[in-house]
């Protein structure tokens, strides 16, 4: 799309954009990050003598801690996302505003995140600021997406984070946790019915553009903390948990979004739309099939470790 082609969309979109966050602002309740942290038990640690984190300290498993270290970087490179996100939306109007309340909301789960990691002892204060350092430094580039892939990629992206928050919480079991990250998952579900319903109006104003837009993002998905050091072990980590797996991607993040946007479903397609669903739908395909793998593997690897830990007769 050329610059004023984008820019008649964005006009075209600027009313949508406008109702969906009016909707947003009624239905995200105002909260504080501390009101999720027990700072009157945990901000004094002369008990602990001032001694060095121990693992010993930490009232979650190291899996978990892995899993909350890994949501909170991520949140922590919100400069480099704030930037992605107003390079396509721009400051006017309802897209300006609405850029600058999603950046304010994601602050807040960075912080509140970090401060239960740090007044539980759930984590090495030292190796977590170490790496929050190096992640920021790394950054976070889009690649000048054009607006389309942009609303469809980060779609796809809220909802994959408020999964991987939620199912954080539960694998924690900590009560403390849950309740927290249930909180930030929440604020994640909003952003993403604000950014889905985007993509549902532009598919309606330039099919053949969405649809193309939605099809490269499906099929060139990554996280946004894949910049996070030693990314891809702790990720193998998180699914051989269950927390974020490729079943979970599949069945709970891209599908339940191309349902909502009755993405086989929508006729008169041209011939870049029809293309960009049949490549979808091949690659779906695909990933249903890597995603049974993955599960096959991962219980022939439990039923392995079970086998280990029983007891000899």
């Amino acid at each position: 799309m050329t610059l004023s082609d984008t820019t008649r969309l964005m006009y075209d979109l600027e009313g949508t954009v406008e109702e969906n966050l009016n909707r947003h602002l009624a239905a995200a309740q105002d909260w504080m990050p501390h009101e999720f942290v027990p700072w009157s038990e945990g901000r004094n640690f002369a008990d602990l003598g001032g001694e060095a984190w121990d693992p010993e300290q930490s009232r979650v498993s190291p899996v978990a801690r892995t899993a909350l270290e890994v949501n909170l970087l991520t949140e922590d490179n919100l400069p480099s996302y704030h930037r992605e996100i107003e390079r396509a939306f721009g400051r006017d109007g309802a897209w300006g505003t609405w850029v600058h309340r999603w950046t304010a909301e994601e602050g807040r789960h960075g912080i509140c995140i970090r401060d239960y990691l740090l007044v539980t002892r759930a984590v090495d204060p030292v190796e977590l600021e170490r790496m929050r350092m190096e992640t920021m430094q790394a950054g976070y580039e889009s690649g000048d997406k054009p607006l389309l892939r942009v609303c469809a990629y980060v779609s796809f992206q809220e909802l994959a984070t408020r999964l991987s928050h939620r199912n954080t919480g539960r694998y924690t079991q900590d009560p403390l946790a849950e309740k927290l990250l249930a909180r930030v998952s929440t604020d994640e579900n909003l952003h993403m019915v604000f950014y889905r319903n985007l993509v549902k109006a532009a598919l309606e104003i330039t099919p053949d553009a969405m649809m193309r837009a939605i099809t490269d993002e499906v099929l060139d998905f990554a996280m946004p903390g894949a910049v996070i050091p030693s990314f891809a072990r702790k990720a193998a980590l998180i699914a051989k948990a269950g927390i974020y797996d490729l079943r979970i991607h599949h069945d709970d993040v891209v599908m339940p979004l191309l349902r909502y946007w009755k993405v086989f479903e929508l006729e008169g397609l041209g011939q870049v739309g029809e293309t960009a669903r049949d490549e979808l739908a091949a690659f779906l395909k695909g990933l249903d099939a890597q995603a049974s793998r993955f599960e096959d593997r991962r219980a022939a690897a439990l039923a392995r470790d079970a086998a280990r830990e029983r007891p000899l007769a």
